[in-house]
């Protein structure tokens, strides 16, 4: 209830809520690149699911029914390496988040493991997906990673005509990612560094860290609070559920064959 009326007395600082047929498209893409193996895959997956299944994530998700998200999942790791999960979907109710979920654990890798992250070419998918969804009032753009870009366009050379009024958030996956080769935590901050300096772009633009890819499911949650509140609810996050952190498993301890630059 009391999320509700934050809601309604929001609406009032935001023109066209009220009219909207959609209030906010979001796109997120999961870097499946060969530095994933199959275990963190499924950490990746079942953790978006267990995200949205958050009742804090579905009631941000369902704060305006009348204004509903549209929400697109895809994965990327090539400069033509894109598979679509989930095409563009109206959220209009806990079921249909369910049903997300569900495909979501359904999902399986695809075969291959290309060692590229082509992050640029993973950001263009997703910003003209984004366009085609011009009667949304906010179009925002979510990329998950555990490296920096090593193959294709640099992030900090798409311009602001590529990426126009499209906000691009990142989720950083580290350091125990096999592609963070010395594993510490100075390397999750210098991967966060790299994000916030070349592959956010829009006001408000923020990164979110997960420590490993057990942490996934709970870095998730406190992105998708963040990315769905309205401008007047953007500082509530609720604390982070202990439960929302997935069994770390078997994970490879193998580090990734292709050498990854580190910044600051």
């Amino acid at each position: 209830m009391r999320l509700r009326s934050l809601v309604l007395a929001c609406a009032a600082l935001w023109p066209g809520l009220a009219q909207a047929e959609c209030r906010q498209a979001l796109a997120l893409g999961l870097d499946v690149s060969g530095s994933v193996d199959a275990a963190e895959y499924r950490l990746q997956t079942d953790g978006l699911a267990a995200a949205l299944m958050a009742p804090d994530v579905q009631a941000a998700f369902l704060a305006v029914p009348e204004a509903p998200v549209r929400l697109m999942i895809y994965e990327w790791s090539g400069v033509r390496d894109q598979r679509l999960l989930l095409d563009w979907t109206t959220i209009d109710g806990a079921a249909r988040l369910a049903e997300v979920a569900a495909r979501l654990r359904a999902t399986r890798k695809a075969t291959g493991d290309d060692p590229t992250t082509a992050i640029s070419a993973a950001v263009l998918y997703g910003v003209a997906a984004l366009n085609r969804q011009a009667v949304c009032l906010r179009r925002t753009l979510d990329i998950s990673g555990d490296g920096p870009a090593n193959i294709g366009l640099h992030p900090r050379d798409l311009s602001p005509t590529d990426l126009g009024d499209v906000t691009v958030n990142g989720l950083v996956i580290g350091p125990q990612s096999r592609s963070n080769t010395s594993k510490n935590l100075h390397n999750v901050k210098s991967l966060a560094g790299y994000y916030r300096a070349y592959v956010l772009h829009g006001p408000g633009a923020f990164a979110e860290v997960a420590q490993d890819h057990a942490d996934f499911a709970a870095a998730m949650r406190r992105k998708l609070i963040r990315e769905l509140q309205l401008p007047n609810l953007s500082r509530l996050v609720p604390p982070q559920p202990a439960d929302l952190r997935l069994p770390q498993g078997v994970l490879r301890k193998s580090v990734s064959p292709v050498s990854r630059e580190m910044f600051q």
